[in-house]
């Protein structure tokens, strides 16, 4: 299952909550700014490109995120079965990145299993409803040969991308469970575990009611409804073994301010993606400012830009004009 997929079964929700975030727009994106930056420390999810980064020459395509003024990407498109990236064998992706003058620091990599309808389901409106918390231990497990596959090429992170179903406080506990002993197992490799959200984490158990509650605009939900899954998520891990990486974008369609999170967790959160609607800073909706200043001052360092919408073969051209926007921004280091 691809989060794409998941994704649709949650309510998006409306511009108006880009527009309240950090209570200041944005500028719009700068024009005719000079690309390739050296001054600035900047990455690139490469689940952005899609099949757009493997098209043609690999080689030529990783040298053209270098002259973006991209300086690092994180990963995604690993195979634990045959050690690969997008296809490649992962030592010589690693090898034509680093020659390309790209560092990899992360790697976005589902439990191997967790979505197989084995530890979660594959349909909401299944009959078997449950994360499966006797697969704990078996889903941990299957992460040893990833582990041991990133230690090799010197990954300093991994993040699992995804949720799982969840129907109630009991899941939640089980998925927390999983993704702790899961760190353990990084942690014994010498890599830091983490978790990647996207709105669902900001939804609430409602008690009573199966399945989880997102808020809206016109529904908010408080504390009062029940818990929030990402406090949830955060509260049963251990910081030695789980971090959190932020995304801006899913963390504001979650009716939430990206800025309150990273004052209230900041021990937890250590890597962020930096997202817009399309491309960053053209919707003027998304204080970035506030938000760049903030994770800086938490003592953070790596930020990805990712774009969603990986099949509109326009994704090189949407990184290339959001680098423009980074290039052009006094706040980004």
């Amino acid at each position: 299952m691809d989060r794409r997929n998941f994704l649709k079964g949650a309510s998006m929700l409306s511009l108006g909550a880009l527009a309240a975030c950090n209570n200041e727009k944005a500028a719009a994106p700068a024009v005719n700014v000079e690309v390739n930056n050296p001054d600035k420390y900047f990455g690139l999810q490469i689940y952005t490109l899609g099949n757009e980064l493997y098209a043609g020459n690999l080689s030529d395509n990783l040298k053209k995120l270098r002259n973006m003024g991209i300086k690092y990407i994180e990963l995604a498109g690993y195979d634990v079965n045959t050690n690969t990236v997008g296809g490649v064998d992962f030592t010589e992706f690693k090898k034509q990145a680093n020659d390309a003058g790209l560092e990899i620091p992360s790697s976005h990599v589902n439990a191997p299993g967790l979505f197989s309808g084995v530890a979660g389901r594959e349909s909401r409106d299944g009959s078997d409803g449950q994360f499966n918390r006797s697969m704990i231990n078996k889903v941990a497990d299957s992460f040893k040969k990833v582990a041991e596959d990133h230690a090799k090429q010197g990954i300093q992170y991994v993040v699992h991308p995804m949720m799982a179903y969840l129907n109630n406080e009991d899941d939640v506990k089980a998925f927390a469970e999983m993704l702790n002993k899961s760190g353990e197992i990084f942690k014994a490799a010498g890599i830091q575990f983490g978790y990647h959200h996207h709105n669902m984490e900001f939804a609430r158990m409602v008690k009573g009611v199966a399945g989880f509650r997102l808020p809206t605009v016109l529904t908010p939900l408080t504390a009062a409804d029940g818990p929030m899954i990402m406090d949830m998520l955060m509260d049963n891990t251990d910081p030695a073994n789980v971090c959190y990486e932020m995304d801006t974008y899913w963390t504001v369609m979650g009716q939430q301010d990206p800025v309150v999170w990273l004052k209230n967790r900041a021990s937890r959160i250590k890597l962020m993606h930096v997202k817009d609607f399309v491309v960053l800073g053209a919707s003027g909706a998304m204080n970035f400012k506030n938000i760049f200043e903030q994770f800086y001052a938490n003592g953070n360092k790596y930020l990805f830009v990712e774009i969603e919408d990986i099949d509109s073969g326009k994704q090189m051209a949407r990184v290339e004009e959001s680098m423009k926007f980074i290039n052009s921004q006094p706040y980004v280091k």
